[in-house]
């Protein structure tokens, strides 16, 4: 911010007897260079960002032409993006922390000043990810897992605390205080910020830039943020400016009314599938038009929430009387909100917008219909009443070979009406079926015999718990979770999951000892507004005591299944499920004994777990019986959407959330008596099993390495679609059956002790040996082969994708692997990046990526490498046991440059192919040639 902005833009705006300097956006719009009205809202947002930054170096008057030069038709220019804040959440804030304590330990050897490494941006942390379900049906669950959590992460912790004293504008929100994205919402965002900047006052659209995919969220005030990996947030928070090609923008146009009976979650899973369709990603989405008067700003919070599984970057509504009146909710101060209005007026940013788009989508709110999402991609939508024929049939495809001596009329009765044998019966009640638990397993009608030639589908397992006998079987539901800021930020669905807890527990229903009941409020807000409603009772009584503020089952920190349970899913091979209010519903992300999950709204999430099974209609069939022994049905306890609106408008107030983020940085006594380092430079502890100093810095050369060929390069991996960062580097718990576990053991830690990846993210030690470990990777190079696991080719052994890393490096041997599409998808992880880099990987190939785990690779000096279209390995005949030499790079790398890839086999005989090299900007260039972005900004912080 200066005042010698480009194009004469500084101009003065007065609120309330103070006098702000701005960077105009009319100013632009005066000197010809763009028609305001025709930009998208989130591109003068980053116009603004870009032309209150210009200093004629690092910004220039061409990129403030550039960014205002947007038409539907993209052109093709880069632009550099300053954001106005970053936010991190602990499992990806820990590592960030870790590599600014790293650069501060490198320039300090290089005899330099280490405060020179800086954030120049405030910084928000939120420690939400750590969190587990260990206990939970218990007054006293929320107590023992928060003690649980600071045994766990106290050196993590302490880390955090020193990042808070070393450096300048570094918040920490501490434990049991939220969910990141729903602080964010509810007290972070600001929307418009008044800053002093060299003794004047300024404002400024709030933007930011989180460690998190779903920052996004914040899109639904009105706030453009998006998810970026660690890496990149560290640049930012250093004064590097996010670099990005100028993005396409879908203009979602929205219509009609929410029917009875359909929640926000049901309409984000209606918006994700649909915008998947589309094709979002590398793209801005905005909502628009005449429905989005219809939705509450929680509902919109709700759909930006899901961004990343729609595949845009933000999905973002305009700031309207809505947005001020829930700023007003959340108890921000009414003179801000004046200033919010005033701003944003000023600007031609407030209120009803209908610019022009790249393409529109036109969405009837009015056809939304109740929802789930599964069994392992959020995009994947069933209708509720198609729930129990998709698991059949997913059942069916699973176990078709064990079934060839099965009667054909009795499996499709089975897959087609929910029937093994036997006749229809009224509500889906067999005469005389058992009962469990309260609620009648009938399957359709018909009492399922386990010895029946359908025995593969239909099994039931005894398992002892704590005493008592209980059935499990194929589709039952061991994990149902009231969890994630997608639905805890939304009064109107936590309002009706207690309502619909009220009601099934006036009607005698209960849920089944087997399932795993869980509620992890995003805020203690929710909490509050549980309790003064009276519901919170009701769901308590059912097992959904609050557990924790956190992320909790969302982010994989389910906790642990009883034994006897785990055991039974292990001998007999049972498909069990989850069903939780999240947002990812990856493999082996949830538990990794849970085949199949699904996502739903917080009140669907208690019906089926009083249900207990995810093979149920709950459209024609009971939940369970009253004492009376009749149906009941969900119709019969689902609330009415009056019953949840009086609720939130008696119970719902800013006083409460002035009470509860008045001392939002404090923390309990907990955080209080945590000793934390001092200095400016951290103590590294050799002997940490937690916080370790990673290599990425240590001797490091001050002259940048560029650019070569790749010659004789092995694959590490072959893989198909959609390996996610989840596949790549896990967060959940691990055994001591894999390198991670046994480089713990090495080092003196007993398995009960390992934490999770997620926790151990501080030590690149444990990272590496974890990455592409997750247990349900298949590596294509291996048959009927699941978790981290490869050959190595010159011995043709089979081992670990560590060990084989290792044995390469030792024999000096660059590596890369192939993928399908959709490479990277999910969580914006850091470690899935610097762990590929870690393990010797140079680059990779795949049809397709996901925009933050291809920057990461970037960000990280790997080089993202795309087939062409048509292309794949398969096509291609390759199956990674080739030697590959990628060509092209000799010369230096330019923008999206063609590279050429020779695989040859062991005959002799070679293939050779083209790609491109993904790297969009001429920053990401540099980046590449620097070994990443850090790598880059320690250089100009030591040569400066």
């Amino acid at each position: 911010m200066t005042d010698t902005l480009p194009f004469d833009a500084v101009r003065e705006l007065d609120v309330d007897g103070t006098t702000y300097k701005m960077a105009d956006l009319r100013a632009l719009e005066e000197q010809g260079l763009c028609d305001l009205d025709t930009l998208p809202v989130s591109i003068r947002i980053l116009l603004e960002s870009v032309l209150r930054n210009a200093d004629g170096e690092t910004v220039t008057a061409a990129d403030v032409k550039n960014a205002a030069g947007w038409e539907p038709d993209v052109p093709d220019a880069e632009v550099p993006f300053s954001p106005s804040r970053v936010v991190l959440q602990d499992l990806t804030g820990v590592p960030a922390v870790v590599d600014l304590a790293a650069l501060r330990s490198e320039v300090d050897r290089k005899d330099r000043d280490p405060t020179l490494v800086e954030p120049e941006i405030p910084i928000d942390l939120v420690i939400d990810h750590s969190v587990q379900v260990d206990y939970f049906d218990s007054e006293d669950a929320y107590e023992k897992n928060v003690e649980l959590e600071y045994e766990r992460n106290a050196e993590r912790y302490r880390a955090i605390k020193w990042a808070q004293n070393a450096f300048e504008n570094f918040n920490v929100v501490p434990p049991g205080t939220g969910i990141v994205h729903q602080v964010n919402l509810e007290h972070l965002g600001r929307v418009v910020h008044a800053r002093e900047h060299d003794g004047e006052n300024w404002l400024l659209p709030d933007t930011l830039v989180g460690t998190d995919s779903h920052t996004p969220m914040i899109g639904g005030i009105g706030v453009v943020g998006w998810g970026v990996g660690g890496i990149e947030a560290e640049a930012a928070m250093l004064g590097q400016p996010v670099t990005m090609k100028l993005p396409e923008v879908v203009g979602v146009r929205l219509e009609g009314e929410l029917p009875e009976g359909a929640t926000a979650t049901d309409l984000v899973l209606h918006i994700t599938e649909r915008l998947r369709e589309v094709g979002v990603v590398d793209r801005f989405v905005e909502f628009f038009g005449p429905g989005v008067g219809n939705l509450t700003v929680p509902d919109r919070a709700t759909i930006a929430n899901m961004a990343p599984e729609q595949g845009s970057t933000i999905s973002m509504f305009p700031v309207d009387e809505q947005t001020l009146e829930y700023l007003e909710l959340t108890g921000r101060d009414p003179d801000h909100i004046d200033l919010v209005r005033e701003y944003l007026e000023a600007q031609g940013l407030f209120g009803e917008q209908e610019p022009e788009y790249t393409e529109v989508v036109e969405f009837d709110l009015s056809t939304v219909e109740p929802s789930l999402a599964g069994h392992k991609r959020p995009q994947d939508r069933i209708p509720m009443g198609g729930v129990k024929q998709s698991f059949r049939e997913l059942l069916y495809g699973e176990f078709e070979d064990d079934l060839d001596d099965a009667d054909e009329d009795a499996l499709q009765r089975w897959l087609g009406e929910g029937g093994a044998a036997g006749a229809e019966t009224d509500g889906g009640i067999e005469s005389g079926a058992t009962d469990t638990s309260s609620n009648h397993r009938s399957d359709g009608g018909v009492q399922v015999e386990t010895e029946s030639e359908l025995h593969p589908l239909t099994k039931r397992v005894e398992v002892d718990l704590d005493g008592e006998t209980v059935e499990i079987g194929h589709g039952d539901v061991l994990v149902s979770a009231i969890t994630s800021c997608t639905n805890t930020s939304n009064p109107s669905v936590m309002i009706a999951a207690g309502l619909l807890a009220q009601n099934a527990v006036e009607k005698g229903l209960d849920v089944p000892p087997y399932v795993k009941t869980s509620l992890a409020p995003g805020s203690r807000v929710v909490t509050q507004y549980l309790e003064e409603s009276g519901l919170l009772p009701y769901l308590e009584e059912l097992g959904y005591a609050v557990v924790g503020y956190g992320c909790t089952t969302c982010i994989g920190n389910a906790g642990p299944l009883p034994d006897p349970i785990e055991q039974a899913i292990d001998d007999h091979d049972l498909w069990t499920t989850s069903v939780l209010s999240g947002n990812r519903n990856f493999e082996a992300r949830i538990h990794p004994k849970v085949r199949a999950n699904y996502l739903a709204s917080p009140p669907l999430v208690v019906a089926y777990g009083l249900a207990g099974r995810m093979d149920i209609d709950l459209e024609n069939e009971p939940l369970g019986t009253n004492e009376e022994g009749e149906p009941v049905y969900l119709a019969d306890i689902w609330p009415d959407a009056e019953d949840v609106q009086a609720a939130i408008h008696e119970n719902v107030s800013p006083e409460m959330f002035e009470e509860k983020y008045a001392s939002v940085f404090e923390g309990d006594e907990r955080w209080a008596a945590l000793d934390a380092p001092s200095g400016d430079v951290y103590e590294w502890d050799d002997d940490s099993t937690y916080i370790r100093e990673p290599p990425f810095f240590q001797n490091f050369p001050v002259e940048k390495p560029g650019v070569a060929d790749i010659d004789d390069g092995r694959c590490l991996l072959t893989l198909g679609d959609t390996v996610t960062t989840d596949h790549i580097s896990p967060a959940g718990p691990f055994g001591s059956d894999l390198p991670a576990g046994q480089w713990l053991l090495d080092h003196g830690v007993e398995p009960y002790e390992f934490n999770t990846y997620g926790a151990r993210r501080g030590n690149h030690e444990v990272m590496m040996r974890g990455t592409f470990a997750n247990v349900r990777i298949e590596n294509e190079m291996l048959d009927d082969v699941e978790g981290g696991y490869t050959v190595h080719h010159p011995t043709d052994e089979q081992t670990t994708v560590f060990e084989a890393s290792q044995r390469y490096r030792e024999e000096g041997t660059p590596l890369i692997v192939m993928a399908g599409e959709e490479l990277g998808t999910g969580s914006s992880r850091d470690w899935a990046a610097k762990g590929t880099d870690l393990l010797g990987v140079r680059a990779t190939i795949g049809e397709s990526y996901e925009r933050i785990y291809r920057d990461n690779l970037v960000g990280m000096g790997v080089l993202p490498l795309q087939f062409d279209e048509g292309d794949s390995w398969e096509s291609l005949g390759l199956d990674g046991s080739e030697v590959f030499t990628i060509r092209g790079l000799d010369d230096g790398l330019e923008v999206m440059d063609e590279l050429t890839v020779i695989a040859e086999r062991e005959d002799g005989s070679t293939v050779e192919f083209p790609v491109t090299a993904q790297v969009g900007t001429p920053a990401a260039v540099t980046y590449i040639e620097h070994g990443g972005i850090l790598h880059y900004v320690l250089r100009q912080l030591l040569t400066q």
